[in-house]
């Protein structure tokens, strides 16, 4: 059985009264229709106005409104909407030039968590599912997630983590990793073979935010069996033109 915390529930009380049609409320009100005692509703309100989630008012009698902040958060939830809704529409796009797997994902410490995906087309295909998680230097678009930190943001995650191995392609050393990212922040490009999963690579691409930061990677992942020169090329053109329109319907810059 999950056990709730009271105080933020009580808080959490307090902040719902506001989703019905009164604007302001008086610590009076708001005591009554969370059913708290006036000491309580005091403290919280006090919490609440000092952390801005809240705004006290004052007149003839002290009252409170919905704070700054929640709009802040609510901003940032509605962009987490709009990325997600834009990241499987330009997926799409590009699964449907490729029949290949597509993936969005984001970076999250050394993992990649995967945020966007559309199937291949084909009977053979990888099986894979939005929320996974993987050692970021183990796929493609993990390293170029990696490959877009600082250095000093990159050499204080790496820490003295081990690389762990997927399988007996992937990378385990600092060094090699280090040369790769390397490569990957002057072409714009990556790739992975039998690094993550013995029977499959994948190329993946940047996606840039308006700041110039790598937020994002789409990549494109491939079995084994299909693979050749002539397609890793073309599969290269299409990640990279992917990952460009997800920037500019972003509001970043595309890579030169």
């Amino acid at each position: 059985m999950v056990r709730l915390v009271p105080a933020v529930s009580r808080a959490a009380d307090v902040l719902e009264l506001f989703l019905g049609e009164d604007v302001t409320l008086s610590a009076s009100e708001i005591g009554r229709r969370a059913g708290m005692p006036r000491s309580t509703a005091h403290e919280l309100l006090t919490t609440l106005v000092q952390r801005h989630y809240l705004v006290r008012h004052a007149g003839e009698e002290t009252t409170y409104a919905l704070g700054p902040k929640l709009l802040e958060l609510g901003s940032r939830y509605q962009q987490r909407l709009e990325f997600a809704a834009e990241a499987d529409a330009v997926a799409r796009q590009v699964a449907a030039e490729c029949r290949e797997t597509v993936h969005v994902a984001v970076l999250d410490d050394l993992d990649v968590v995967y945020v966007s995906k559309v199937d291949s087309t084909h009977s053979v295909r990888l099986i894979s599912e939005v929320g996974r998680r993987l050692p970021a230097h183990c796929t493609a678009v993990g390293k170029v997630l990696l490959a877009g930190l600082p250095d000093d943001e990159l050499s204080a995650r790496l820490g003295g983590r081990r690389l762990v191995a997927l399988t007996p392609h992937s990378i385990t050393s600092r060094a090699v990793l280090r040369e790769q990212l390397a490569a990957i922040r002057r072409t714009g490009v990556a790739h992975e073979r039998s690094e993550s999963n013995p029977d499959a690579g994948c190329v993946a691409a940047p996606v840039v935010a308006a700041d110039g930061a790598w937020v994002a990677g789409m990549s494109i992942s491939i079995p084994s069996s299909r693979h050749t020169d002539a397609a890793w090329r073309v599969w290269e053109e299409l990640v990279r033109r992917g990952a460009a329109e997800l920037t500019r319907r972003l509001g970043g810059s595309p890579l030169a």
